[in-house]
């Protein structure tokens, strides 16, 4: 084959049936590689998932594994696949999914929750960055002398660069870190953001300054280079203060014109944001800074929280993040190579690299805390924490590259650094510290004991409500005012914001909002209500003294929010968790009544019931105040009419302790519908299954001594339970029907179950209610009470006679 005369290289090909090799053309070989880069860096993402590594480290070993460090090393696949004449080209590429990503980061940083963090996380963030800084100036000396080839490199840009690429904290990895290790929320994560967020900016900072005394690298008149330098500082800071005087007031007004209704207006918004985004870096390279550092900048001007920002993000990240991006690790890794690392000197090198990089951040990172006040486990996992690095390390050492500060050795030598520093992160924070705990066996049993026996804290009935979104809010409150009965015990409700966590960057504007308000915040806006109006809502009920009210937020992904439902459920003592339905009511007519909301909370739900360390309920919610003006108001939107189906067993008698709790409200009325056996049903050896009939029959017997005029009994035949139901569900008697869950023998199941088992985490009864196949237009309460942790289907561990106290005890709470 002819040598390629990379002059005259053109954009695509005429096809391989004209005789062409598309890998000889820029487009085509440029698609080849995205293919490339994404299938490497996605597998290794795979296989270190379970070591709970942030995507990062996946990304800059595939970026490693492409370039001469490992395939590399095959001369022909390093031509046929990157030849030099391409390496422009991915650049370039890689360079704008770079600029949008640093645009994200400065849109991540809150300049106004910076300043509100208070002094100690500022003197963490300074000790973090001095004391490395220092420790690099002295390493810097170590690594100029041993195996730097260009002596005319003067020492202040090397030292500046060095520096810089020791104190980075990267902090969108460090987010990612937190949030997988469940410290986001906590104080030692919060602490970490804050602290982050100024290291951000002072890196950010000192990186400018680098770049500017770097100028165009070595070789260069060094009095011109110095009056270069000077003008170049002035005109950055003058670039700085433009952005954040005059364009700061006019993001602000753009942001407040966007609304989540007026998507097509937005649009024009948005392509003038994205504009400015590349018109910032054009001016930043002009200056004789990065391009990335006006993207940066321009993103600190636009407002954080609101639907604009969300906008944005929805529109970059993921074409950004999952396409263009690991690009530029594949970039980077072409040029690292590790086989530059020769010799026993130069591997020693790395270890003093890397122990001095550690020694510096978390050395002064956990003095620093220590002097204020914070314990020694939580200030050593601090250290570690800001020991992160990532993506911003990885901008830095490509500058300082690109100006020939630093040679192809020093390079893979600090690449390595970076990897090894975040890859140490998580096991060593999990060995140091980890406030969530598993829910153990013995803590549900002394949970269990106490509801057995009746007992609650401090006489409390303690809820705690799990909310992902705002549409079940009125009928949440309403709910819980049912079971709000002062003269048996005072009600306090602990509210909890459910925040997926994805690899969207607005999940981290998610936390920062939380930790600025004090409240949660919720991403989309549904249906006009704001988060502001759920906040709103509670601390309205609050207000008229109903009950006491705490707010607490999980930011976590959806495969182990059950874990932080299950943390803050046993430090608080709850009574019972409310959760909501995986699917909500829209106002319509049987099955189009029903829309999902996101099937993946279906999962979290089911984890819940499955292992959770107290009673739980599910509130399939089909407008319960779907008339109601005024959330929050529970005299104007409080439903009139509840029913109770009760076949049997701990969690029907758990609905019935429910039912007794309502049965002094006087402004609604109480239906309890008994299902009952006869000769062409089920059996009375069925209905006594594991000697459930004795304590039924007890609790029963109990709650109807104490009925007054407003609670109406009624006895249905079990032979018929199905069609039952569904005249309860379908009628318009009911607003409410509280159910049990149910644990039944498998043939008393097998009577009560569906054909269509859509909703079998429901149990039979719970799956009939909630389907979407039968037009059910009362809201249904399915209750599960507490029960071991090996899942059995009844709860062997009691015998009879406990269960008979349980039931009086039901029935004594239900006085009236």
């Amino acid at each position: 084959m002819a040598p390629l005369n990379v002059t005259t290289i053109r954009t695509s090909s005429d096809g391989a049936w004209q005789g062409d090799n598309p890998l000889n053309y820029a487009f085509p070989l440029l698609i080849i590689q995205t293919i490339l880069v994404l299938l490497i860096s996605r597998f290794l993402a795979f296989l270190i998932k379970p070591l709970r590594q942030p995507k990062v480290i996946a990304e800059i070993l595939g970026g490693i594994l492409l370039g001469p460090s490992a395939l590399g090393r095959n001369k022909e696949f390093l031509h046929l696949f990157f030849p030099s004449w391409s390496t422009p080209i991915l650049e370039s590429v890689a360079s704008v999914g770079l600029l949008f990503f640093l645009f994200l980061v400065g849109l991540e940083l809150d300049l106004t929750t910076i300043r509100q963090n208070g002094r100690n996380a500022f003197k963490i963030a300074l000790a973090g960055i001095t004391l490395p800084f220092l420790f690099g100036a002295g390493v810097s000396l170590f690594l100029k002398k041993a195996v730097y080839a260009e002596k005319n490199v003067g020492y202040g840009q090397f030292l500046l660069f060095i520096g810089v690429s020791l104190s980075i904290t990267a902090f969108p990895v460090l987010a990612r870190i937190l949030a997988d290790l469940k410290l986001l929320t906590t104080e030692v994560g919060q602490t970490a953001m804050a602290a982050a967020a100024f290291n951000d900016v002072a890196a950010w900072i000192l990186l400018a300054l680098a770049v500017a005394l770097a100028g165009n690298g070595p070789g260069h008149d060094a009095n011109q280079s110095s009056l270069i330098s000077i003008w170049v500082l002035i005109s950055g800071i003058a670039f700085v203060a433009f952005m954040l005087i005059v364009v700061s007031p006019i993001m602000n007004w753009v942001g407040r014109q966007c609304s989540s209704e007026n998507d097509v207006g937005d649009e024009v918004y948005v392509c003038l944001t994205l504009a400015g985004v590349m018109l910032s870096g054009f001016l930043t390279d002009l200056i004789g800074i990065h391009a990335i550092f006006g993207a940066f900048v321009f993103g600190l001007t636009i407002p954080k929280g609101g639907v604009f920002a969300v906008r944005l993000m929805t529109k970059i990240q993921d074409f950004v993040s999952g396409l263009l991006l690991p690009l530029y690790f594949a970039s980077s890794g072409l040029k690292t190579d590790v086989a530059k690392i020769r010799g026993a000197e130069a591997w020693g090198l790395l270890v003093l690299v890397i122990s001095t990089a550690c020694a510096g951040k978390i050395l002064g990172t956990f003095v620093m805390a220590m002097m204020c006040m914070i314990p020694v486990r939580e200030s050593l996992a601090l250290g570690v924490l800001m020991n992160t690095k990532g993506l911003v390390e990885l901008i830095v050492l490509n500058i300082g590259r690109e100006k020939k500060v630093l040679n192809d050795e020093v390079f893979a030598i600090l690449v390595l650094m970076a990897l090894v520093t975040t890859l140490m992160t998580t096991p060593t924070v999990l060995a140091i510290y980890k406030p969530l705990r598993s829910v153990t066996t013995q803590t549900r049993r002394q949970l269990e004991r106490k509801s057995a026996n009746g007992e609650k804290p401090e006489d409390e009935f303690r809820i705690l409500a799990c909310i992902h979104g705002p549409e079940s809010v009125p009928s949440l409150i309403n709910v819980i005012e049912l079971m709000r009965n002062t003269k048996i015990s005072r009600l306090k409700l602990y509210i909890m914001h459910l925040v997926e966590l994805t690899d969207r960057s607005s999940s981290i504007v998610m936390v920062q909002k939380a930790r600025k308000n004090g409240v949660p915040f919720i991403n989309k806006v549904r249906r006009g209500m704001s988060n502001n109006q759920i906040v709103t809502a509670f601390e309205t009920y609050k207000q008229q003294g109903r009950a006491i009210i705490r707010h607490s937020t999980a930011i976590s992904s959806l495969s182990s929010m059950n874990e932080d439902i299950f943390h803050v459920a046993e430090d608080k003592r709850v009574t019972m968790i409310i959760l909501s339905f995986h699917k909500q009511w829209r106002g319509g007519d049987g099955a189009e009544a029903m829309d999902s909301v996101l099937p993946s909370w279906r999962e979290v739900n089911r984890k819940v019931l499955q292992n959770a360390p107290c009673s739980v309920a599910v509130l399939v919610d089909r407008g319960f105040s779907y008339e109601s003006k005024t959330v929050g108001d529970s005299t104007a939107s409080m439903p009139k009419r509840v029913c109770i189906a009760f076949v049997g067993g701990p969690d029907d008698r758990k609905s019935l302790e429910l039912g007794g709790r309502m049965a002094e409200q006087a402004t609604f009325k109480l239906t309890l519908v008994r299902f009952i056996d006869n000769d062409n049903g089920l059996s009375s050896s069925e209905i006594n299954y594991e000697g459930e009939k004795e304590p039924d029959d007890v609790a029963l017997e109990g709650f109807k001594r104490k009925l007054n005029e407003s609670v109406e009994y009624q006895e249905k035949m079990m032979s018929n339970i199905k069609q039952e139901l569904l005249t309860i569900g379908q009628s318009r008697d009911y607003d409410l029907v509280l159910v049990g869950k149910g644990r039944f023998p498998s043939n008393m199941e097998a009577k009560i179950a569906d054909n269509q088992a859509e909703n079998v985490e429901l149990g039979p009864i719970g799956n009939i209610l909630a389907s979407s196949h039968y037009c059910i237009l009362s809201s249904v309460l399915v209750i599960q009470c507490q029960h071991n942790a090996e899942g059995n289907e009844t709860n062997v561990s009691k015998t009879v006679s406990d269960k008979i106290i349980h039931a009086r005890n039901i029935a004594e709470g239900s006085r009236v």
